[in-house]
């Protein structure tokens, strides 16, 4: 039930326009933030699995205090790290990049830097995509929601679940 309640939780959310779930007044946005990350990456193949997911934090976050707590329903887990101000994920560091409050440039060359690469990149502060993270969440008063960059997906080296990929693009129930 767990599984469907995540591909449920993911599918509604990867829609050309952000669909949001609502939140309870005053509700704690770090647990439901690790838990939609947790959804993107039970939904994400890499090409080699590693142990644990290596989830690069970049820039100052309002709602990932709770990543570094994830464990995948198949018993993997994820390892927070925590990258120095400014600097950017090198290559085979990372197998997800948790982007903070940037600016637009400075996303840029963070998901620049990791192009091409097995590495899944979430925008926390860029609900545009401006920065061309594959996820941007997006945040409202009492709900929490998130866009899907395509693009930036099929230049990846990462495959989210073609299902949740035919949801975003509006293709109705898989």
């Amino acid at each position: 039930m767990l599984k469907f309640a995540s591909l449920w939780l993911l599918s509604a959310a990867l829609v050309p326009a952000p669909v949001g779930f609502d939140l309870p007044l005053g509700a704690a946005t770090e647990g439901t933030t690790a838990h939609v990350v947790e959804s993107i990456l039970e939904y994400t193949r890499w090409p080699r699995p590693t142990e644990p997911i290596r989830l690069c934090v970049a820039g100052l976050t309002g709602h990932g205090g709770a990543l570094g707590g994830i464990v995948l329903d198949n018993g993997r887990r994820v390892h927070r790290i925590d990258l120095a101000d400014g600097s950017l994920p090198g290559a085979g560091q990372c197998d997800v990049v948790y982007l903070g409050r940037l600016a637009v440039g400075q996303l840029q060359r963070a998901t620049a830097a990791v192009r091409g690469q097995a590495v899944v990149t979430i925008a926390e502060a860029d609900p545009g995509c401006h920065g061309e993270a594959m996820f941007c969440l997006v945040f409202g008063i009492r709900s929490l929601s998130f866009r899907l960059n395509i693009d930036a997906v099929s230049r990846s080296q990462v495959r989210i679940d073609p299902r949740v990929l035919r949801l975003a693009q509006g293709g109705g129930e898989p």
